[in-house]
């Protein structure tokens, strides 16, 4: 039994409330710089007061960035980055816990350890798959003399091409791979009773019917909390959809912003740069408030 402690209760809640301040602190000055004009933007120190520029900032920023087709494309990699990710990991760690076949644990350890591998340090080899994702399976034929044996009979030379470099795939499949999801999935499922598993193949369940009907239901609430982690993760991507889209159709909201940070010899409209960065950051801050109940659910439920 904890005893209450109201000195030590009162610390903790001043503590807690510092952080806040901290943490809030620099959000309430975009929203402040966001309100004003460039002229009281810059003067220092600025007006700690919000001004009444709001709207036309908003509106600078999205015809300069061209936020709105830029926006629908961080909404469809963010999204399909997500549904990827709970699909493929949720697959994975269903044939991980309830399919018995050597090397299991190797291979669930194998996954485990690509979290210690973030994107930063497999870039080279990532871009080079998406240069061209049909570019081992040359070097298989290559290797194996495939392709000599095929060029010897028919005169033809095997060249496996498929570029993924300027389009959706391109920004979307190198990143559905998620070790985390994985995991969680796997913890989940170690704590479904082996009876229920066996009920269902009493019954006739096939493997698929098990995972469909059962388990995804079940895991509804981590599926959920996995989706709203990992679409603002994607949504915060800045440095694979800098570099695999050279074409300005295919970028996404977060590059943009380099569109409106004030040059060095340019106009210091901050105002309109942190406009911007208010509409960017909006759509995961709506998807965090309106997850928030099955998010914490997901992350904290015991019920089984």
């Amino acid at each position: 039994m904890v005893e209450r402690t109201p000195i030590f209760n009162a610390i903790c809640q001043f503590i807690l409330l510092v952080g806040l301040i901290v943490a809030l602190l620099p959000f309430a000055i975009v929203i402040i710089a966001s309100t004003h004009d460039i002229r009281a933007v810059n003067i220092v120190p600025m007006p700690l007061t919000p001004g009444s520029h709001f709207l036309d900032n908003v509106r600078e920023a999205w015809h300069r960035a061209d936020l709105g087709h830029k926006l629908f494309n961080s909404i469809l990699f963010a999204t399909a980055v997500a549904f990827g990710k709970v699909a493929l990991s949720s697959m994975a760690a269903f044939a991980i816990v309830y399919f018995r076949f050597p090397g299991r644990s190797i291979l669930f350890w194998a996954i485990f350890l690509t979290l210690m591998l973030p994107l930063e340090v497999r870039i080279v080899p990532t871009y080079a798959v998406a240069a061209n994702a049909l570019a081992p399976f040359q070097a298989i034929l290559n290797v194996t003399g495939i392709n000599w044996l095929i060029h010897a009979v028919s005169g033809i030379e095997v060249n496996l091409q498929w570029g993924l470099l300027n389009s959706y795939p391109g920004l979307i499949l190198p990143m559905v791979a998620t070790a985390t999801g994985t995991f969680l999935y796997r913890q989940f499922y170690l704590t479904v009773p082996d009876e229920l598993a066996e009920a269902s193949k009493m019954d006739g369940s096939g493997p698929i019917r098990f995972f469909w009907d059962i388990l995804l239901p079940l895991s509804r609430p981590n599926m959920i909390a996995l989706f709203t982690i990992m679409f603002v993760w994607a949504w915060n991507q800045y440095l694979w959809p800098l570099l695999v889209t050279t074409d300005p159709s295919f970028g996404i909201a977060v590059t943009q912003l380099k569109t409106l940070i004030p040059s060095e010899f340019g106009l210091p409209d901050w105002n309109v740069a942190m406009a911007g960065t208010l509409v960017i950051m909006a759509p995961p801050l709506i998807l965090v408030i309106f997850m928030q109940r099955w998010f914490v659910r997901g992350l904290i439920s015991t019920e089984k």
